[in-house]
C-alpha cells in the first residue's frame, strides 16, 4: 500500500502503515481474532489491545493523551484499512471510539475534553455515538428524541437504533431535539453517561457481522446542563462534522476488508489445482484477479485522496469523502464476491475467511450514509456550485 500512496502520505504516514501492518499480521491474523464467540467480552479485549499498542491514541489529540495536536484523517485511513484486513471488530472498536470521541473535541469545552478524552485515549472508558433512530436513519433533520429544558438540566426522551457499543459504551454522544418546531435547526447535542437513571438498553441485536450494537431509550433520563454539547441547535453541525471526518475511513475499512480477500484469492488460487494446473492459470480468473487489484487501487487512491483534502484546510473535501466511500464500499462488495467465486464452494463454508468478510463488508455500503446518500450528495454538490465548481469545505477539529 505504501509505494501506492506516496502521493497523499508523508514518510512518518508510511513508517506508521508498516508498523500497523506488522502489528496486524502479528497480534490479529496469526492469533485468529477473526470472529469471536462472545462479541461482547471480545470488543472489551479488543479494545485494550488496540489502546495498548497506541492506536486508539490516533483518535485523540495529543494534549489530552493522544498521539497527534490534532486529528488525522490519513493516520485514521491507514489504521481502519489495516486493522480491518485482520479483524472487522477490531476496527469498529477503533472507529467507534473515535465517532464517540469526535465531538468531544469538535464542541466540547475544556472542562468536557479533560473529563472524557484522556480515558478514552487510554481506553479505559468506551465511547459510543448515538444519532440513529428507528424512524430517523439518512433523514437526521427528522430526529425524534426530545430533550426538554428543565432548571438545570434537560429531560430526555426517546429511542436510539443501531447504536454500536450499546451495552458496553461507559458514555454516549446522543443527539436530541430541544425546539422540535425549528427541525434541523434545533437539534442539539449531549454527553449522557451509560449510568444515568433513564438511559436503558431496550434491545441487543444480532447482525450477519456480530459486534455489540443495539438500542437505547430514554425514559425521563435528566441530564445535566453541563453535559450540553456545544450551543443549543448546534447538533447537527456537530453530527455532520463528525461524520465528514470519519466518511472516507470507512471507505479505508472496506479496502482493507477487499485487500484480505484479494491475497485469499492469490494464496487459495495458486494452490488449487484443476485440469492439472493452478486454477489461477485459466484465463479467466486471471481477467478477474487484475480487475481486483485494479479496482481495489482506484479504491484506495480515492479514500487517501479524500482523506488528504480532510487534513489540509481550505481544500474542499465533502465531494471527495462521498466519492470515496461510495466507490471504496462498492468496490470492495465486488473483489470479495470475485474472491469467493475463485474460491468455490470452499468460500461458502461458515468459518472461512472470504464467508467472513463476505458478511462483514454488506454493513459498510449502509453505514455512515448509504450508497444511496453518497450518489445524492454527489450529485448535489456537483450541482451546487457555479460552473459544476462543488462548494463545501471541510474544518479541522479544534482541540
Amino acid at each position: 500500500m505504501s509505494d501506492d500512496m506516496r502521493p497523499f502520505l508523508e514518510s512518518e504516514q508510511i513508517a506508521l502503515q508498516k508498523k500497523v501492518r506488522r502489528w496486524v499480521d502479528s497480534q490479529l491474523i496469526a492469533r485468529g481474532v477473526d470472529e469471536p464467540e462472545d462479541p461482547e467480552a471480545a470488543a472489551r479485549r479488543l479494545l485494550r489491545l488496540l489502546a495498548r499498542a497506541g492506536w486508539i491514541g490516533y483518535t485523540i489529540p495529543k494534549r489530552y493523551g493522544g498521539k497527534d495536536t490534532r486529528i488525522s484523517a490519513r493516520h485514521l485511513c491507514i489504521l481502519r484499512e489495516e486493522i480491518s484486513r485482520g479483524s472487522s471488530m477490531a476496527d469498529t472498536m477503533l472507529a467507534v471510539q473515535g465517532l464517540g470521541s469526535f465531538p468531544i473535541i469538535h464542541a466540547g469545552n475544556p472542562e468536557q475534553k479533560k473529563e472524557f478524552l484522556p480515558p478514552a485515549a487510554r481506553g479505559d472508558q468506551i465511547a459510543a455515538f448515538a444519532l440513529t433512530e428507528p424512524e430517523a436513519g439518512s433523514d437526521i433533520a427528522s430526529l425524534q428524541c426530545r430533550a426538554v429544558r428543565r432548571g438545570s438540566a434537560y429531560i430526555l426522551n426517546g429511542l436510539k437504533s443501531f447504536i454500536s457499543n450499546a451495552g458496553i459504551a461507559d458514555n454516549y454522544v446522543v443527539f436530541a431535539t430541544t425546539r422540535p418546531a425549528a427541525g434541523k435547526s434545533g437539534i442539539t447535542a449531549f454527553i449522557v453517561d451509560a449510568d444515568n437513571p433513564g438511559l436503558s438498553v431496550r434491545e441487543k441485536l444480532s447482525l450477519i457481522a456480530p459486534h455489540p450494537i443495539g438500542t437505547i431509550e430514554f425514559r425521563d433520563c435528566r441530564v445535566s446542563v453541563t453535559r450540553r454539547l456545544g450551543r443549543v441547535g448546534q447538533g447537527l453541525e456537530i453530527a455532520h462534522a463528525t461524520l465528514q471526518v470519519f466518511r472516507p475511513t470507512v471507505g479505508a475499512a472496506a479496502v482493507g476488508l477487499a485487500q484480505r480477500a484479494l491475497e485469499a484469492a492469490v494464496d487459495f488460487g495458486s494452490s488449487r489445482r484443476q485440469f492439472g494446473r493452478a486454477i489461477l492459470d485459466f484465463q479467466g480468473n486471471r481477467f478477474r484477479l487484475a480487475e481486483m487489484a485494479t479496482e481495489l487501487r482506484a479504491a484506495r487512491l480515492l479514500v487517501h485522496d479524500a482523506a488528504w483534502r480532510i487534513d489540509h484546510p481550505g481544500k474542499d473535501s465533502a465531494l471527495a469523502s462521498s466519492m470515496a466511500k461510495l466507490f471504496a464500499t462498492e468496490t470492495a462488495q465486488r473483489v470479495i464476491d470475485w474472491s469467493l467465486q475463485i474460491h468455490g464452494g470452499r468460500g461458502l463454508v461458515s468459518g472461512s475467511v472470504v464467508e467472513r468478510l463476505y458478511r462483514e463488508i454488506r454493513a459498510l455500503r449502509i453505514y455512515e450514509g448509504t450508497s444511496e446518500i453518497q450518489r445524492l450528495i454527489i450529485a448535489r454538490l456537483l450541482t451546487q456550485g457555479s460552473r459544476g465548481h462543488p462548494k463545501g469545505k471541510s474544518r479541522p477539529a479544534r482541540s
